[in-house]
Protein backbone atom coordinates (compact mmCIF):
# COMPACT_ATOMS: atom_id res chain seq x y z
CA UNK A 1 0.00 0.00 0.00
CA UNK A 2 1.33 3.44 -1.02
CA UNK A 3 1.73 5.95 1.92
CA UNK A 4 -0.71 8.90 2.08
CA UNK A 5 2.14 11.26 1.45
CA UNK A 6 3.15 9.04 -1.79
CA UNK A 7 -0.89 8.96 -2.97
CA UNK A 8 -1.15 12.75 -2.72
CA UNK A 9 2.37 13.07 -5.15
CA UNK A 10 0.89 11.11 -7.87
CA UNK A 11 -2.62 12.57 -7.49
CA UNK A 12 -0.83 15.87 -8.16
CA UNK A 13 1.21 14.28 -11.14
CA UNK A 14 -1.98 12.94 -12.44
CA UNK A 15 -3.38 16.50 -12.12
CA UNK A 16 -0.53 18.18 -13.80
CA UNK A 17 -0.43 15.86 -16.48
CA UNK A 18 -4.22 16.13 -17.76
CA UNK A 19 -3.80 19.71 -17.62
CA UNK A 20 -0.81 20.76 -18.46
CA UNK A 21 0.26 17.25 -21.16
CA UNK A 22 3.19 18.00 -20.23
CA UNK A 23 5.31 15.05 -18.31
CA UNK A 24 6.01 16.13 -14.57
CA UNK A 25 9.12 17.13 -12.76
CA UNK A 26 9.66 17.42 -8.59
CA UNK A 27 10.18 21.01 -9.01
CA UNK A 28 7.05 21.66 -10.59
CA UNK A 29 5.00 19.49 -7.93
CA UNK A 30 6.85 21.35 -5.43
CA UNK A 31 5.67 24.84 -6.98
CA UNK A 32 2.27 24.00 -7.93
CA UNK A 33 1.38 22.05 -4.98
CA UNK A 34 1.47 22.45 -0.86
CA UNK A 35 2.80 19.05 -0.59
CA UNK A 36 4.72 19.98 2.56
CA UNK A 37 7.95 18.13 1.52
CA UNK A 38 10.97 19.19 -0.31
CA UNK A 39 11.68 18.69 -3.37
CA UNK A 40 14.28 15.94 -2.74
CA UNK A 41 11.56 14.21 -0.50
CA UNK A 42 9.31 14.50 -3.82
CA UNK A 43 12.01 12.68 -5.91
CA UNK A 44 12.51 10.03 -3.61
CA UNK A 45 9.10 9.60 -3.73
CA UNK A 46 8.70 10.08 -7.32
CA UNK A 47 11.38 7.09 -7.46
CA UNK A 48 9.15 4.80 -5.41
CA UNK A 49 5.88 5.50 -7.47
CA UNK A 50 8.11 4.31 -10.68
CA UNK A 51 9.71 1.20 -9.12
CA UNK A 52 5.84 0.56 -8.42
CA UNK A 53 5.10 0.88 -12.17
CA UNK A 54 2.44 4.04 -11.44
CA UNK A 55 4.39 6.66 -13.20
CA UNK A 56 6.73 6.17 -15.77
CA UNK A 57 9.58 8.58 -17.82
CA UNK A 58 9.31 8.99 -21.56
CA UNK A 59 12.40 8.55 -22.87
CA UNK A 60 12.63 12.45 -24.56
CA UNK A 61 11.41 14.36 -21.21
CA UNK A 62 12.91 14.80 -17.33
CA UNK A 63 9.76 14.23 -15.88
CA UNK A 64 7.05 11.86 -15.36
CA UNK A 65 3.55 10.71 -16.69
CA UNK A 66 1.08 8.35 -15.06
CA UNK A 67 0.64 4.88 -16.17
CA UNK A 68 -2.39 2.89 -16.85
CA UNK A 69 -1.68 1.47 -13.42
CA UNK A 70 -1.40 5.05 -11.49
CA UNK A 71 -4.54 6.44 -13.03
CA UNK A 72 -6.41 2.87 -12.21
CA UNK A 73 -4.85 4.20 -8.37
CA UNK A 74 -6.13 7.60 -8.96
CA UNK A 75 -9.43 6.89 -9.76
CA UNK A 76 -9.85 4.18 -7.12
CA UNK A 77 -8.78 6.83 -4.45
CA UNK A 78 -11.28 9.43 -5.69
CA UNK A 79 -12.66 11.33 -3.11
CA UNK A 80 -15.91 11.74 -5.22
CA UNK A 81 -16.69 12.69 -8.75
CA UNK A 82 -16.63 16.66 -9.35
CA UNK A 83 -19.96 18.22 -9.19
CA UNK A 84 -21.90 19.90 -12.33
CA UNK A 85 -22.45 23.64 -11.36
CA UNK A 86 -25.88 25.01 -11.45
CA UNK A 87 -25.78 26.59 -14.91
CA UNK A 88 -24.19 23.03 -16.13
CA UNK A 89 -27.49 21.54 -14.63
CA UNK A 90 -29.68 23.92 -16.08
CA UNK A 91 -28.00 23.21 -19.64
CA UNK A 92 -28.35 19.67 -19.45
CA UNK A 93 -32.05 19.56 -17.93
CA UNK A 94 -33.25 22.46 -21.18
CA UNK A 95 -31.31 20.60 -24.08
CA UNK A 96 -33.16 17.34 -22.69
CA UNK A 97 -36.22 18.30 -21.99
CA UNK A 98 -36.92 19.34 -25.41
CA UNK A 99 -36.65 15.52 -26.94
CA UNK A 100 -39.82 14.80 -28.46
CA UNK A 101 -39.44 10.66 -28.24
CA UNK A 102 -36.73 8.22 -27.71
CA UNK A 103 -34.78 8.37 -31.14
CA UNK A 104 -34.71 12.53 -29.86
CA UNK A 105 -33.54 11.52 -26.46
CA UNK A 106 -30.95 9.33 -27.40
CA UNK A 107 -29.65 12.08 -30.22
CA UNK A 108 -29.10 14.50 -27.77
CA UNK A 109 -27.68 12.92 -25.13
CA UNK A 110 -25.03 11.62 -27.66
CA UNK A 111 -24.60 15.35 -28.46
CA UNK A 112 -24.36 16.51 -25.46
CA UNK A 113 -22.27 14.16 -23.61
CA UNK A 114 -19.44 14.71 -26.50
CA UNK A 115 -20.09 18.68 -26.02
CA UNK A 116 -19.81 18.38 -22.22
CA UNK A 117 -16.45 15.81 -21.88
CA UNK A 118 -14.85 16.47 -25.85
CA UNK A 119 -14.83 13.19 -25.96
CA UNK A 120 -16.77 10.22 -28.02
CA UNK A 121 -19.78 9.70 -26.19
CA UNK A 122 -21.86 6.51 -26.67
CA UNK A 123 -25.09 5.68 -26.10
CA UNK A 124 -27.04 2.46 -25.58
CA UNK A 125 -30.77 2.36 -26.54
CA UNK A 126 -32.98 0.91 -23.43
CA UNK A 127 -32.93 -2.73 -23.72
CA UNK A 128 -36.18 -4.03 -24.93
CA UNK A 129 -35.52 -7.56 -22.28
CA UNK A 130 -35.59 -4.39 -19.39
CA UNK A 131 -38.24 -3.28 -20.34
CA UNK A 132 -42.20 -3.26 -19.36
CA UNK A 133 -45.20 -3.25 -21.64
CA UNK A 134 -47.23 0.64 -22.38
CA UNK A 135 -49.30 -0.54 -24.83
CA UNK A 136 -50.56 -2.54 -27.35
CA UNK A 137 -51.90 -1.07 -30.44
CA UNK A 138 -53.88 -3.01 -33.11
CA UNK A 139 -54.84 -1.57 -36.62
CA UNK A 140 -57.03 -3.15 -39.18
CA UNK A 141 -55.10 -2.45 -42.73
CA UNK A 142 -57.09 -5.01 -44.68
CA UNK A 143 -59.53 -7.85 -44.10
CA UNK A 144 -56.30 -10.20 -43.03
CA UNK A 145 -53.81 -7.55 -42.46
CA UNK A 146 -53.06 -6.27 -39.02
CA UNK A 147 -50.21 -3.46 -37.59
CA UNK A 148 -49.14 -4.33 -34.72
CA UNK A 149 -47.74 -1.62 -32.41
CA UNK A 150 -46.04 -2.29 -29.58
CA UNK A 151 -45.04 0.57 -26.82
CA UNK A 152 -42.82 0.61 -24.14
CA UNK A 153 -42.15 2.14 -20.94
CA UNK A 154 -39.26 4.07 -21.88
CA UNK A 155 -41.01 5.22 -25.26
CA UNK A 156 -39.84 2.82 -27.71
CA UNK A 157 -42.28 1.81 -30.58
CA UNK A 158 -41.98 -1.30 -32.04
CA UNK A 159 -44.35 -1.73 -35.20
CA UNK A 160 -44.51 -5.49 -37.14
CA UNK A 161 -46.86 -5.81 -40.57
CA UNK A 162 -48.71 -9.18 -39.51
CA UNK A 163 -50.75 -11.33 -42.26
CA UNK A 164 -53.13 -13.55 -40.55
CA UNK A 165 -54.39 -16.84 -41.95
CA UNK A 166 -58.27 -15.63 -42.82
CA UNK A 167 -60.18 -12.45 -42.50
CA UNK A 168 -60.17 -11.18 -38.81
CA UNK A 169 -62.73 -8.38 -38.31
CA UNK A 170 -62.69 -5.48 -36.39
CA UNK A 171 -64.97 -6.60 -33.45
CA UNK A 172 -63.00 -9.44 -32.86
CA UNK A 173 -59.51 -7.55 -33.17
CA UNK A 174 -60.84 -5.10 -30.46
CA UNK A 175 -61.87 -7.94 -28.43
CA UNK A 176 -58.35 -9.12 -28.73
CA UNK A 177 -56.69 -5.52 -27.80
CA UNK A 178 -58.72 -4.89 -25.24
CA UNK A 179 -57.59 -8.44 -23.95
CA UNK A 180 -54.36 -8.21 -24.57
CA UNK A 181 -53.69 -4.84 -22.92
CA UNK A 182 -55.31 -5.80 -19.84
CA UNK A 183 -53.12 -8.88 -19.31
CA UNK A 184 -49.26 -6.99 -20.30
CA UNK A 185 -49.86 -3.44 -19.42
CA UNK A 186 -47.18 -2.50 -17.17
CA UNK A 187 -45.36 -6.31 -17.54
CA UNK A 188 -42.17 -6.77 -18.06
CA UNK A 189 -41.60 -8.51 -21.18
CA UNK A 190 -40.15 -11.79 -19.89
CA UNK A 191 -43.72 -12.34 -17.83
CA UNK A 192 -45.86 -11.55 -21.27
CA UNK A 193 -45.76 -14.64 -23.15
CA UNK A 194 -47.12 -16.84 -19.53
CA UNK A 195 -50.10 -13.84 -19.79
CA UNK A 196 -51.16 -14.80 -23.06
CA UNK A 197 -50.61 -17.98 -23.91
CA UNK A 198 -54.55 -19.13 -23.59
CA UNK A 199 -56.09 -15.85 -25.34
CA UNK A 200 -56.60 -17.64 -28.63
CA UNK A 201 -58.87 -20.22 -26.85
CA UNK A 202 -61.25 -17.31 -25.69
CA UNK A 203 -62.06 -16.44 -29.39
CA UNK A 204 -64.83 -18.29 -31.87
CA UNK A 205 -62.86 -21.28 -34.07
CA UNK A 206 -62.53 -19.41 -37.29
CA UNK A 207 -60.71 -16.52 -35.53
CA UNK A 208 -58.11 -18.66 -32.86
CA UNK A 209 -55.81 -18.43 -35.88
CA UNK A 210 -55.35 -15.01 -36.74
CA UNK A 211 -55.03 -14.61 -33.17
CA UNK A 212 -52.34 -16.87 -32.72
CA UNK A 213 -50.41 -15.79 -35.34
CA UNK A 214 -50.67 -11.94 -34.05
CA UNK A 215 -50.06 -13.26 -30.64
CA UNK A 216 -46.45 -15.00 -32.17
CA UNK A 217 -45.50 -12.01 -33.60
CA UNK A 218 -45.88 -10.31 -30.40
CA UNK A 219 -43.76 -12.40 -28.77
CA UNK A 220 -40.98 -12.81 -31.79
CA UNK A 221 -41.18 -8.98 -31.36
CA UNK A 222 -40.16 -9.16 -27.44
CA UNK A 223 -37.09 -11.35 -27.94
CA UNK A 224 -35.76 -9.74 -31.41
CA UNK A 225 -32.41 -8.73 -31.36
CA UNK A 226 -32.84 -5.72 -32.93
CA UNK A 227 -32.88 -4.16 -29.19
CA UNK A 228 -29.08 -3.83 -28.79
CA UNK A 229 -28.75 -0.66 -30.85
CA UNK A 230 -26.25 2.44 -29.99
CA UNK A 231 -25.48 5.64 -31.05
CA UNK A 232 -22.35 7.02 -30.83
CA UNK A 233 -21.25 11.34 -31.67
CA UNK A 234 -18.55 13.17 -31.17
CA UNK A 235 -15.72 10.98 -32.74
CA UNK A 236 -14.03 13.69 -34.12
CA UNK A 237 -13.03 15.08 -30.80
CA UNK A 238 -10.49 12.34 -30.74
CA UNK A 239 -8.59 14.07 -33.55
CA UNK A 240 -7.66 16.39 -30.79
CA UNK A 241 -5.78 13.89 -28.64
CA UNK A 242 -3.37 12.97 -31.49
CA UNK A 243 -0.39 12.71 -29.33
CA UNK A 244 -2.07 10.84 -26.84
CA UNK A 245 -2.27 7.80 -28.49
CA UNK A 246 1.09 6.27 -28.97
CA UNK A 247 0.85 5.11 -33.04
CA UNK A 248 -1.75 6.47 -34.92
CA UNK A 249 -5.35 6.92 -34.31
CA UNK A 250 -6.84 4.47 -36.39
CA UNK A 251 -6.96 1.53 -34.47
CA UNK A 252 -9.34 3.38 -32.23
CA UNK A 253 -12.03 4.63 -34.86
CA UNK A 254 -11.89 1.13 -36.07
CA UNK A 255 -12.52 -0.56 -33.18
CA UNK A 256 -15.33 2.15 -32.37
CA UNK A 257 -17.09 1.51 -35.77
CA UNK A 258 -17.25 -1.86 -34.05
CA UNK A 259 -20.78 -2.49 -32.22
CA UNK A 260 -20.05 -5.25 -30.20
CA UNK A 261 -16.87 -3.77 -29.03
CA UNK A 262 -18.97 -0.94 -27.86
CA UNK A 263 -21.21 -2.93 -26.34
CA UNK A 264 -18.64 -5.22 -24.30
CA UNK A 265 -16.84 -1.69 -23.45
CA UNK A 266 -20.12 -0.37 -22.04
CA UNK A 267 -20.51 -3.46 -19.88
CA UNK A 268 -23.23 -5.42 -18.55
CA UNK A 269 -26.06 -3.42 -18.43
CA UNK A 270 -27.48 -5.08 -15.16
CA UNK A 271 -25.03 -3.23 -13.41
CA UNK A 272 -26.11 0.46 -12.76
CA UNK A 273 -22.99 1.80 -11.51
CA UNK A 274 -20.08 3.71 -12.64
CA UNK A 275 -17.50 1.59 -14.36
CA UNK A 276 -14.09 3.34 -15.32
CA UNK A 277 -11.79 1.15 -17.73
CA UNK A 278 -8.07 2.55 -18.26
CA UNK A 279 -5.92 1.37 -21.26
CA UNK A 280 -4.96 -1.94 -21.38
CA UNK A 281 -8.18 -2.72 -18.92
CA UNK A 282 -9.91 -2.91 -22.36
CA UNK A 283 -9.59 -6.39 -24.17
CA UNK A 284 -10.11 -4.74 -27.34
CA UNK A 285 -6.35 -4.12 -28.46
CA UNK A 286 -7.18 -1.04 -30.68
CA UNK A 287 -8.60 0.88 -27.78
CA UNK A 288 -5.33 -0.07 -25.30
CA UNK A 289 -4.50 4.25 -25.22
CA UNK A 290 -8.18 5.04 -24.30
CA UNK A 291 -9.80 4.83 -20.98
CA UNK A 292 -14.14 3.95 -21.28
CA UNK A 293 -16.44 5.99 -18.48
CA UNK A 294 -19.96 4.14 -18.15
CA UNK A 295 -23.04 4.00 -16.26
CA UNK A 296 -26.46 2.39 -16.55
CA UNK A 297 -29.26 4.73 -16.58
CA UNK A 298 -33.08 4.12 -16.72
CA UNK A 299 -36.50 4.93 -14.63
CA UNK A 300 -37.23 3.32 -11.04
CA UNK A 301 -33.89 3.20 -10.04
CA UNK A 302 -33.63 -0.24 -12.54
CA UNK A 303 -30.39 0.64 -15.19
CA UNK A 304 -32.33 -0.35 -18.72
CA UNK A 305 -29.13 0.66 -20.60
CA UNK A 306 -25.65 2.35 -20.59
CA UNK A 307 -24.32 5.24 -21.90
CA UNK A 308 -20.65 6.77 -21.59
CA UNK A 309 -17.86 8.33 -23.06
CA UNK A 310 -14.38 6.66 -24.56
CA UNK A 311 -11.68 9.05 -24.44
CA UNK A 312 -7.71 9.17 -24.11
CA UNK A 313 -6.38 7.70 -20.80
CA UNK A 314 -5.20 10.91 -20.23
CA UNK A 315 -8.73 12.57 -18.74
CA UNK A 316 -10.09 14.73 -16.33
CA UNK A 317 -11.59 11.54 -14.53
CA UNK A 318 -13.70 13.50 -12.11
CA UNK A 319 -14.79 15.85 -14.47
CA UNK A 320 -15.86 13.27 -16.55
CA UNK A 321 -17.46 11.08 -14.59
CA UNK A 322 -19.06 13.80 -13.06
CA UNK A 323 -20.91 14.84 -16.40
CA UNK A 324 -21.53 10.99 -17.26
CA UNK A 325 -23.58 10.51 -14.39
CA UNK A 326 -25.37 13.63 -14.14
CA UNK A 327 -26.39 13.08 -17.87
CA UNK A 328 -27.38 9.56 -17.22
CA UNK A 329 -29.58 11.04 -14.16
CA UNK A 330 -31.45 13.61 -16.46
CA UNK A 331 -32.03 10.59 -18.99
CA UNK A 332 -33.29 8.33 -16.56
CA UNK A 333 -35.88 11.46 -15.11
CA UNK A 334 -36.96 11.69 -18.66
CA UNK A 335 -37.91 8.25 -19.32
CA UNK A 336 -39.87 7.60 -15.94
CA UNK A 337 -41.57 10.91 -17.19
CA UNK A 338 -42.55 9.93 -20.56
Amino acid sequence: MLSERRLEVLRAIVQDYVGTEEPVGSKALTERHRLGVSPATVRNDMAALEEEGFIAQPHTSAGRIPTDKGYRLFVDKLAGVKPMTAPERRAIQNFLDGAVDLDDVVGRTVRLLAQLTRQVAVVQYPSLTRSTVRHVELLSLAPARVMLVLITDTGRVEQRMVDCPAPFGETSLADLRARLNSRVAGRRFADVPQLVQDLPEVFDSEDRGSVSTILSTLLETLVEETEERLMIGGTANLTRFGHDFPLVIRPVLEALEEQVVLLKLLGEAEYSGMTVRIGHENAHEGLNSTSVVSVGYGSGGEAVAKLGVVGPTRMDYPGTMGAVRAVARYVGQILAES
